[in-house]
């Protein structure tokens, strides 16, 4: 699913489990928009222990986005825990982004996830 403006580029790979999402998100009707990739996610996460890689490239996102990112990673933690998966985040964020490295580190907190901070 290509960007456009305020809204991300969405790229799943069922074949190697990878979930990429980057750009902006600052839409109001984030509930629609992501629900895709809710459903994506739980179809793919119904086997258990697959391997799921979540790259994030976003440079800016809004608060009802935010939202939308912490139920992906809870949805990533219970399968992990609890269908035996295996989670990697990769959090790409620009070496003079402090913003978006304190989010991923805030996030990185709430979630009992493999996260990588990466410094672009």
């Amino acid at each position: 699913m290509a960007g456009e403006n305020y809204i991300p580029t969405v790229d799943f790979n069922y074949d190697t489990g990878i979930l990429e999402i980057s750009g902006e998100s600052y839409h109001e009707y984030t509930i629609e928009f992501y629900q895709p990739i809710f459903d994506w996610l739980n179809k793919y996460l119904s086997e258990p222990n697959r391997t799921i890689t979540f790259n994030f490239r976003m440079t800016y996102y809004n608060t009802s986005t935010s939202r939308r990112f912490l139920e992906i990673f809870d949805i990533l933690e219970e399968y992990q825990n609890e269908k035996g998966g295996k989670v990697t985040v990769n959090w790409y964020y620009q070496k003079d982004d402090v913003d978006m490295l304190e989010s991923g580190e805030e996030y990185s907190e709430d979630v009992d996830l493999t996260f990588n901070l990466l410094p672009y």
